[in-house]
C-alpha cells in the first residue's frame, strides 16, 4: 500500500528547498537616477504584449554592473519584485507573471529596472508593458535551419508553446549527412489555423507532399508532365479540402560583390489546385510570360490572392541559349505585383484576374501576401525587387486597407534590416513575422499587436528562457505560423510515412 503521509512529506519538502533556493530581492532604497531606459536584451521596452505571453525575461546590458534587481508594478494592482546576479538575467516566475498580466489586462505595468554598480544604485527610466485585451493563438511553428544553401542536414520543424517556453518537434529530418537519406523538409501550412488540416513537403530522397487530415499521415506526389515542377508554396482553402500551390522552377545565384549574400530566382511558376480528397491537381494559371507565385486565400474562401512578375528587360541582350543568364543579369528589375481572382465554390472555377497592389510602377515588388481574418486588410513584404526578400535588406510589411485602398508601411514594427515572412493571429490583432534585426544574419520571430485603427505597435522578439539564446543559437527561424491547437501527430508517425512510403501519385484534371 502506498504511504500517502510519506509521499506528502517529500513533496513539501521539495517545495520548501525549491523556495529556499530561490533568491529574495529587494528595491534599492537609495540610488542614482539615469535619464533613459535601460539597455535590455532582447528590448522589452514600451511594447505591447498579450496577457497569454510567456515571461519576456531579459539582460541588463552592462559591463561593469554586479546585479540587477527589476520591479513590476500592474496599473489594476499586482507587483513582482525579481532580478538577476553578476550575468544581469532576468528570470521571472511564470507564476507570478500569469497573475499580474491577468490582472492587468488591458492596462499597462510600469517595469522599474534597477542596477548594482561599484559606485552604487542606478535607477533606469520607468519603461512600460502594455497588456491587450486580445491574447495571441497559443501555439507557433517553425523550421529551424542553418544559413546553408546545399546540404539538408539538421533541420526540422518545431512548435512553440507561447504561453511558456516548451518547444517540441514537429519532424527533423537526419541529424547526419546521409545520400541515401538526405532530404528536406518546407512550407508547413495549415487549414484555418488548425492543425487538423496540414501539410509541408519532403525534397531530394524520401520526397513527396506531407498531408495530415484528422490524425491521418498519407504521401503524395503533385506532380506531372503538364506541370512545372511539384507543388510548392501552398495555401489551404479555409473549409474545403483545398489547397492553392504554386509551382515553381527556383535556382540561386551568388553575388560576388553585394551587401546580400544571394537571389533565389524563378525559372518559371505557375498556380495550381489541388483537392487533397480526390488527390486531384488542376492548372489554375501558366500564362508564359508571367511569374505567377504565393498564392493566399481569403478567410471566406471567395478569393485567391496571389504575386505574378512579367520578364523584365535585360540590360544585356543575349541568345535564347543564355535566357538563364540573362534572367540572372536582370535579377534586380523583377517586380512583382498582387493580383486577386475570385473563386466559385460551387464550381470550383476561378474568375478573371484583377490588380490589387501595383508594385512594378513603382520599380517596387511585393510578396506573401495575407489577408486578416476579418477581410479588411492586405498583409504583404515590399522590397527593392524579386520575391524572396527574407534575402532583401529593404524588405519590410506593409498593409492596404482594403475599405479604402490605402497602402501604408507599419512604420512601427519595421527595422533596418530584413522584415519578412508574417502571419496572422485568428484574431487579427497579433502579427508575427521574421526579422535579421537583431544580427543581420539570422531571422528571428518577432511580435507586432494590431490595433483596431490598422497600426502596428512596436515588435518585440519571441521570449526565451535564456536571455541569450538567440545569440547562442546558430540557426534561422523560418516560416512562423500560428495556430490555435497543438500538432497531434507523432513524430514518429510522420517519420515512418516519409521513410517507407512513396506516396499516390495525384491525377492530373485538365481545365
Amino acid at each position: 500500500m502506498r504511504n500517502h503521509k510519506g509521499y506528502v512529506l517529500i513533496v513539501f519538502a521539495s517545495f520548501l528547498l525549491i523556495c529556499a533556493c530561490k533568491p529574495n530581492y529587494s528595491v534599492p532604497s537609495s540610488y542614482t537616477e539615469a535619464d533613459s531606459v535601460a539597455p535590455l536584451y532582447p528590448d522589452y521596452t514600451n511594447i505591447t504584449i498579450p496577457a497569454n505571453i510567456a515571461p519576456l525575461n531579459f539582460q541588463l546590458l552592462a559591463d561593469d554592473a554586479k546585479g540587477v534587481v527589476v520591479e513590476f508594478e500592474g496599473e489594476k494592482g499586482g507587483q513582482i519584485v525579481t532580478g538577476g546576479g553578476k550575468d544581469c538575467k532576468v528570470d521571472i516566475d511564470s507564476t507570478e507573471w500569469r497573475s499580474i498580466l491577468e490582472e492587468n489586462r488591458g492596462k499597462d505595468i510600469r517595469v522599474n529596472v534597477y542596477g548594482e554598480y561599484p559606485t552604487g544604485w542606478v535607477k533606469w527610466e520607468t519603461h512600460t508593458l502594455s497588456v491587450a485585451e486580445e491574447d495571441i493563438d497559443p501555439y507557433l511553428s517553425y523550421r529551424l535551419i542553418e544559413p546553408g544553401y546545399e546540404l539538408y542536414r539538421q533541420l526540422g520543424l518545431y512548435q512553440r508553446n507561447l504561453t511558456n517556453f516548451t518547444e517540441r518537434p514537429i519532424y527533423e529530418n537526419n541529424r547526419v549527412f546521409e545520400d541515401k537519406n538526405n532530404h528536406c523538409i518546407n512550407c508547413h501550412n495549415y487549414q484555418n489555423y488548425s492543425t487538423q488540416r496540414m501539410l509541408f513537403h519532403v525534397r531530394a530522397q524520401h520526397g513527396g507532399t506531407i498531408i495530415v487530415e484528422n490524425g491521418k499521415v498519407r504521401k503524395v506526389q503533385i506532380k506531372g508532365d503538364s506541370i512545372l515542377t511539384a507543388g510548392v508554396y501552398p495555401s489551404w482553402h479555409p473549409t474545403l479540402p483545398l489547397v492553392a500551390f504554386s509551382t515553381n522552377k527556383t535556382g540561386q545565384a551568388f553575388h560576388i560583390h553585394h551587401s546580400e549574400k544571394l537571389e533565389v530566382l524563378d525559372e518559371a511558376s505557375d498556380l495550381l489546385l489541388y483537392n487533397a480528397e480526390k488527390n486531384e491537381v488542376q492548372l489554375v494559371l501558366n500564362d508564359s510570360t508571367q511569374y505567377e507565385t504565393f498564392p493566399c486565400w481569403t478567410p471566406d474562401g471567395k478569393w485567391l490572392y496571389y504575386c505574378t512578375a512579367a520578364e523584365p528587360e535585360s540590360p544585356v541582350e543575349l541568345p535564347d541559349s543564355m535566357r538563364e543568364m540573362q534572367r540572372v543579369i536582370s535579377y534586380d528589375r523583377f517586380y512583382y505585383d498582387i493580383r486577386r481572382m475570385t473563386f466559385d465554390e460551387k464550381t470550383g472555377r476561378f474568375g478573371p484576374t484583377e490588380l490589387v497592389v501595383d508594385c512594378a510602377s513603382r520599380k517596387r515588388s511585393a510578396s506573401f501576401p495575407r489577408i486578416s481574418p476579418d477581410g479588411r486588410y492586405l498583409l504583404f513584404a515590399e522590397g527593392n525587387y524579386g520575391q524572396f526578400h527574407i534575402w532583401h535588406k529593404s524588405s519590410d510589411l506593409y498593409v492596404k486597407d482594403l475599405q479604402n485602398d490605402s497602402i501604408y508601411a507599419l512604420t512601427e514594427a519595421n527595422s533596418d534590416d530584413v522584415d519578412s515572412y508574417h502571419t496572422w493571429s485568428s484574431n487579427g490583432r497579433w502579427i508575427v513575422f521574421s526579422s535579421r534585426r537583431m544580427d543581420g544574419n539570422y531571422t528571428r520571430p518577432f511580435i507586432t499587436y494590431f490595433d483596431h485603427e490598422g497600426h502596428a505597435r512596436k515588435a518585440f522578439c519571441l521570449p526565451q528562457r535564456d536571455p541569450e539564446h538567440n545569440i547562442l543559437l546558430l540557426k534561422s527561424y523560418n516560416v512562423p505560423e500560428l495556430t490555435r491547437d497543438a500538432v497531434g501527430v507523432s513524430e514518429k508517425a510522420l517519420r515512418q510515412c516519409i521513410y517507407e512510403t512513396d506516396g499516390d501519385m495525384a491525377t492530373f484534371k485538365k481545365r
